[in-house]
C-alpha cells in the first residue's frame, strides 16, 4: 500500500537513516497552506505504481534541522512544497510550489526508473470531515452562499493536508483557482446562486463517494 511507504521525517538522524536504507527514493518538503496539498496530491499519483520508492515526507516547520540536512546533502536551496529526487543517494531531480505538477514530476520520475515488480494502485484517503460539514451546511440552508464562499476558500486556502490528486481535484472544483479568486475579491461575482449551488451539490457527492469507498 502506498501509505506503507511513506514516512514521516522528524530529525536529521531520521533524514540520513532514510537516505542510506533507500538512496533511490523521493523526499516532499511540506509547507503550511494548499500548495502542499495540491502538491502532494500530483506527486502522490507518480508514487502509486512505483512500489520500488519510499517517500519521506518533512514537515519543514516542525522539523527544520531535518530540512537543512536535506538542503546540504542534496545541493538545492530550501523551498516548500519541494519534491526531490534521489538515485543512489544523489539528488537527480527538484522541483518547488507551482511548478509542482504531473507534468515535471512526469519528467523526474524518468529519471529514476523502476527496479522489481510494481502492482501498488491504492490511494490512501485522508480526512475529507471539514469540507464535508461545510457543505453540508450550505446545502441545508444553514449557511448563505457568501458565507459559505468565505468559510470554503479560507479552509481551502490554509489546507496543507497530505492529500489524494483525486481529492483535491475534487476539493478544488467549486471555485477553481482559489488563490486567484480570493485576490480579485469576486466573490460571487458573475456567479449565480444555483450555479454555485449545483457545483456545491456534485462536489458533495464526490466526497461522500470517496468517504465511502
Amino acid at each position: 500500500m502506498l501509505q506503507d511507504r511513506i514516512v514521516t521525517l522528524t530529525t536529521p538522524e531520521e533524514v540520513q537513516a532514510f537516505l542510506t536504507h533507500y538512496p533511490t527514493s523521493v523526499i516532499f518538503k511540506a509547507g503550511t497552506c494548499h500548495k502542499t496539498m495540491q502538491g502532494f496530491g500530483f506527486l502522490q499519483e507518480q508514487l502509486q505504481p512505483r512500489s520500488d520508492l519510499r517517500c519521506g515526507v518533512i514537515r519543514v516547520v516542525e522539523a527544520r534541522a531535518a530540512s537543512n540536512l536535506v538542503s546540504e546533502l542534496s545541493g538545492v536551496i530550501h523551498h516548500s512544497p519541494q519534491v526531490l529526487l534521489f538515485k543512489d543517494g544523489r539528488a537527480v531531480f527538484d522541483v518547488d510550489n507551482w511548478s509542482i505538477s504531473p507534468t515535471t514530476l512526469e519528467e523526474g520520475f524518468r529519471r529514476v526508473p523502476p527496479s522489481g515488480a510494481m502492482a501498488d494502485t491504492a490511494a490512501p484517503r485522508s480526512d475529507l470531515t471539514p469540507y464535508r460539514q461545510l457543505l453540508k451546511q450550505y446545502l441545508a440552508g444553514a449557511i448563505d452562499d457568501r458565507q459559505f464562499e468565505i468559510a470554503y476558500t479560507t479552509t481551502f486556502r490554509d489546507d496543507a493536508e497530505l492529500r489524494s490528486r483525486e481529492e483535491v481535484e475534487v476539493l478544488n472544483s467549486i471555485f477553481g483557482d482559489v488563490d486567484q479568486h480570493l485576490a480579485m475579491h469576486q466573490m460571487m461575482a458573475g456567479r449565480s446562486d444555483s450555479a454555485l449551488r449545483q457545483r456545491a451539490q456534485v462536489a458533495y457527492e464526490r466526497l461522500q463517494a470517496l468517504w465511502d469507498n
